[in-house]
């Protein structure tokens, strides 16, 4: 997948927050030594893993593939490569409020590490906080 198509994924999947990653700003991380790029017909994710921890820097799926298990399979897969990579443990950041990502999550056995308060900005709207999560890997 170009950054052109990652983008545009992205884009719609985040339309709810005003701010989808530009294509420079994925084209930028996958020039990245520890990134890794996991895909699906309809959907992306960005893992960075290193030494014994992993992060997910996003997932995204196209509003159109949402909720028949696109992300679900995406996550499956970003779990495989992190611990094909000897992490330990995998983290992310979810907004308070994206309740099927935090179900999506729970689902997979993460467990909240930390909050930050009023996180991401939302164009119009106040601020959301952070829950940043943590699964053990081994």
């Amino acid at each position: 997948m170009t950054p052109d198509a990652l983008a545009a994924i992205h884009k719609s999947a985040f339309s709810e927050t005003g701010r989808g990653w530009s294509a420079d700003e994925l084209a930028d991380y996958l020039t990245e030594t520890h990134t890794h790029l996991i895909t699906s017909p309809q959907g992306f994710a960005l893992l960075r893993v290193i030494a014994d921890q992993a992060e997910l820097l996003t997932i995204a799926v196209h509003p159109d593939a949402q909720s028949r298990g696109e992300g679900r399979k995406l996550m499956d897969d970003v779990l495989k490569t992190a611990r094909q990579h000897n992490a330990d443990a995998l983290f992310l950041e979810v907004a308070q409020d994206n309740q099927a990502a935090r179900a999506l999550y729970h689902s997979c056995g993460f467990d909240r590490a930390a909050f930050r308060k009023n996180y991401y900005k939302r164009a119009g709207r106040d601020a959301v906080s952070a829950l940043v999560l943590r699964k053990t890997l081994r």
